[in-house]
C-alpha cells in the first residue's frame, strides 16, 4: 500500500470540499470530480505496482474526511449554498442532527467513491505500468 501517494492525492478531496463550500455549486460537481478521479486512477497505477482497487478504495475514504470535515466545520456557508442537500436532509434520519448526519454518511460516500476509482485504477492498471525506481534512486 502505497500511503504517501493517498495521500498526496486525498488533497484533492481538501480542495474538494472547500470548493464545494465556496464556489462550486452541486449541480456542476460532478463535472469536477470525473477528472479527478481518472488522473488518480492514471496516478494509482503509475505509482504502485499492486493493489490498485484497494488504493483506490483507500483514497476515497481518505477524501471522505477531508471533504466531511469541510463540510461539518463550515456548515452554515455549505448549507446555504446548497439548497437541494437542505432538503434531503430534512427528510433523512438525524434530519435534527445535520452535522452527525454528515459525518455518518461520509464514510458511506467514500466507500462508494472509492469503489469507483477503484474500478478506474484497475483498468488503469492494466494499460499502465507502475514506473520502475533503480536502488538509491530518490523518490
Amino acid at each position: 500500500m502505497n500511503w504517501k501517494l493517498i495521500l498526496m492525492l486525498s488533497l484533492f478531496g481538501l480542495a474538494m470540499g472547500l470548493a464545494t463550500v465556496f464556489f462550486i455549486p452541486s449541480n456542476i460537481e460532478a463535472a469536477f470530480w470525473l477528472p479527478i478521479f481518472l488522473l488518480c486512477a492514471f496516478l494509482i497505477a503509475r505509482g504502485t505496482s499492486g493493489n490498485a482497487f484497494l488504493q483506490g478504495v483507500f483514497l476515497g475514504l481518505a477524501n471522505s474526511v477531508w471533504i466531511t470535515a469541510a463540510h461539518v466545520l463550515f456548515f452554515a456557508r455549505y448549507i446555504a449554498a446548497h439548497a437541494q442537500e437542505a432538503t434531503m436532509m430534512q427528510m433523512m434520519p438525524l434530519a435534527n442532527h445535520p452535522r452527525l448526519m454528515m459525518i455518518f454518511t461520509g464514510p458511506v460516500v467514500g466507500v462508494i467513491s472509492g469503489i469507483v476509482i477503484g474500478a478506474f485504477a484497475l483498468v488503469a492498471s492494466r494499460f499502465i505500468k507502475p514506473r520502475v525506481r533503480l536502488a538509491g534512486q530518490p523518490s
